[in-house]
């Protein structure tokens, strides 16, 4: 009895063993949720807009530093009533102005029914990519209900090929994803969508909170550690957002605990501090299971993946050790199974096939049927003109140099 009081003492008192400053954390976005009445419906997006600005004054009033801003609408062809996608595409445009004009990016769900056919939908994301800077989209390829969707995988794999082999560098594959299994309410993107009233959720950049946690040396209160260093930090942030939906109607979706990485903010980084291995190594595995149960763990309100991102080309050390050949993409996929939110940002050749890409899609949509609430996504980057082991360096600012990785 007396070892078990001791123990809740100095489980009680890991909250205080931690001090992180503003540098140590940020709030990666703050993303507004609306229902479209239809395409030209600008008042929604405006209401979000204007909630979104106070919220950021609101948080940046205490010190916090936020780094972007959303908007996710319910799915596109929710909304089109009855327009064709040829024709809503004026209607985008004009509201990729209104986004750019407010510093708001936004993310329209996915394109299209399971069921959809007869359309030509890689086309079409091409000329929307190509035509917007601010719109994101993904589309569906798993279900509970029904399972792998055999038609998304083949259009979802057309349209990341479409798009690679048409924008420079195949970067407008940024705001493209594939989705399986994806709840709506999401902060994150290009996987966003909406459901029901208007509301938001928050995602925040926190790899530096795990490093810092981590150097303090591995023993067997680690999770108990982490925990409480993260609800040290998303608690207060937590109270801002309570305080933002009682003054405004906004419902408070909660905080995605995903731990989002940046280029100076390495969750490569943080799990090569906990093993003393580099990334991919043996132990790797464990790092990202553990990581993972206490993201499940903490005690706000989650949503979204709440999971381990490893997005290769937006994290200087997993792209480090991607291109030192220390992992492949099937064991990207396998971290997954134990952690992660898919396969995001992964560098891969031109040449890619159809077949391979519709491979690895089906194999993103089986492990996220494995478990139901599992959301997973794909964002492959096929790279025109390079093959596995060439050097490539993009445009976009987040996004680091790297090596093309191989596909088996």
């Amino acid at each position: 009895m007396k070892m078990k009081k001791i123990l809740i003492v100095f489980l009680l008192g890991l909250s205080n063993h931690f001090t992180f400053g503003q540098q140590d954390f940020a709030i990666r976005t703050i993303t507004a949720g609306v229902t479209m009445s239809s395409l030209s419906d600008t008042v929604s997006l405006q209401q979000a807009v204007d909630f979104l600005k106070h919220a950021k004054s609101e948080f940046e009033s205490r010190g916090y530093t936020v780094q972007t801003l959303r908007i996710s609408t319910q799915p596109l062809h929710h909304y089109l009533n009855g327009i064709s996608y040829n024709d809503a595409l004026p209607f985008l445009i004009r509201i990729d102005k209104l986004m750019k004009r407010s510093g708001v990016i936004i993310a329209i769900g996915p394109l299209m029914e399971d069921e959809y056919k007869g359309f030509e939908i890689p086309d079409w994301a091409l000329l929307l990519v190509q035509s917007t800077e601010t719109i994101n989209f993904s589309i569906a390829i798993a279900n509970p209900e029904k399972g792998i969707l055999g038609n998304g995988v083949h259009i979802a794999a057309l349209t990341m090929s479409t798009i690679a082999e048409n924008t420079k560098g195949g970067e407008g594959n940024f705001r493209f994803t594939a989705a399986a299994n994806c709840p709506p309410n999401i902060p994150f993107f290009p996987v966003a969508y909406h459901k029901g009233e208007k509301s938001f959720g928050i995602g925040v950049e926190s790899p530096l909170i795990l490093t810092k946690v981590f150097k303090q040396g591995d023993d067997e209160a680690m999770k108990d550690k982490l925990k409480a260093a993260l609800e040290k930090v998303l608690k207060p942030i937590e109270q801002v957002a309570l305080q933002l939906t009682k003054a405004s109607g906004w419902n408070y979706d909660g905080i995605d605990t995903s731990t989002a990485p940046g280029l100076g903010a390495s969750i490569g980084e943080a799990i090569e501090t906990y093993t003393g291995k580099p990334f991919g190594s043996a132990s790797t595995l464990q790092a990202c299971a553990m990581i993972t149960d206490v993201l499940k763990r903490v005690d706000v309100k989650r949503c979204g993946y709440s999971g381990l991102m490893l997005p290769v080309i937006e994290d200087k050390v997993l792209a480090q050790r991607a291109g030192e050949g220390r992992f492949t993409v099937q064991e990207l996929l396998l971290y997954s199974a134990v952690s992660g939110t898919g396969l995001d940002v992964v560098p891969l050749p031109g040449e890619t096939s159809i077949t391979t890409i519709e491979n690895i899609l089906i194999d993103v949509a089986a492990l996220s049927l494995k478990y139901t609430d599992k959301a997973l996504s794909a964002r492959l980057f096929l790279i025109p003109g390079k093959k596995a082991g060439d050097w490539v360096e993009f445009d976009n600012p987040y996004l680091t140099r790297c090596k093309i990785m191989s596909v088996e």
